[in-house]
């Protein structure tokens, strides 16, 4: 196996060191992650066949196989094994506890277009139509495990609402998802933030594991298996604006760090946004909450006007 591999099977704890009565070290599997895609596939040729802080109230899912684990992966046509090598990362499935988590944190519904980055067997996209009723699409770089996605949405009874495709995610256009879901490493989820980023605000980004550097994420979501992160894409509101507040109006610089607000200028102290919706506080510890609308921020007894980008 090559180093490469070796090592990120230890640091995903696939594989965890042992030492032997002779003090020599060697490496024995560790008990792997149950079952959702830590992506993409071994390269092979790229086609381009595309197939058409809170409680939360998880549903009830009907799991992808009786059983989790490596032996009961895939299918007759195909069976990939946890921590096969692909085009960027290894795959390793995600808990499917996992998956009901992060769907439910991001607070998917039938509205909603789901988009997996780096599918695997599809059990993201497949558990968004099966149990939240949205539609889904999944981009794998491995062309049998988009195969092996399209059988498992057809045994679930989700095929007329969940699509797989076979590409590169870097490469794929996925600006029309309100939902975005990965399992993908860390310096890959950097390479995506300035996609993500410019997405619409308000688009809800789960990923299993590994978050987005300084991008602190809106919400942390914990299993018995498995943690995950959710962020909103926020909107931009950096710039100068004009602000009436009851009876008093006065102008601001706002500066913006993600979804953190610092302000100059007029009784403000700073805020944050999440999506469209804005919180500021006062200098008096009031709080002004709105949300971003075409004419500007509007809140109750107060609005706001940006006069410079």
């Amino acid at each position: 196996m090559p180093p490469r591999t070796l090592a990120l099977l230890v640091s995903l704890g696939l594989l965890v060191p042992a030492t032997s009565v002779s003090a020599q070290v060697r490496l024995v599997p560790a008990a792997p992650p149950l079952p959702l895609s830590l992506a993409v596939s071994p390269p092979d040729p790229l086609g381009t066949e595309v197939d058409s802080p809170l409680a939360i109230a998880i549903p009830s899912v009907t799991p992808l196989s009786e059983i989790e684990g490596q032996e009961k992966l895939g299918d007759d046509q195909y069976r990939p094994s946890v921590g096969q090598a692909g085009k960027d990362v290894i795959w390793v499935p995600t808990p499917e506890s996992l998956v009901k988590a992060l769907l439910t944190a991001a607070r998917v519904t039938k509205d909603d277009y789901v988009v997996d980055l780096g599918s695997g067997d599809g059990r993201f996209p497949i558990a968004a139509a099966r149990d939240f009723g949205a539609r889904a699409h999944g981009i794998d770089y491995n062309g049998d495990m988009v195969a092996l996605a399209r059988r498992n949405a057809e045994r679930a009874g989700v095929r007329t609402r969940v699509t797989f495709q076979r590409g590169d995610i870097f490469q794929s256009d996925f600006s029309s998802a309100t939902v975005v879901t990965l399992y993908l490493l860390p310096n890959l989820n950097l390479k995506l933030r300035p996609t993500i980023l410019a997405m619409k605000p308000g688009t809800r980004v789960v990923s299993h594991a590994f978050d987005m550097g300084d991008w602190e994420p809106d919400e942390t979501i914990r299993t018995d298996e498995a943690t995950g992160y959710l962020w909103i894409v926020p909107a931009n509101l950096a710039g100068r604006w004009a602000f009436e507040v009851g009876n008093q109006r006065f102008t601001a610089t706002i500066s913006q760090t993600y979804q953190k607000l610092t302000a100059r200028g007029g009784p403000l102290n700073g805020g944050r946004v999440r999506g469209r919706e804005v919180t500021f506080t006062l200098a008096d510890g009031r709080e002004l909450t709105g949300e971003l609308g075409e004419a500007g921020l509007v809140g109750r007894g107060w609005t706001a006007t940006r006069i410079a980008g």
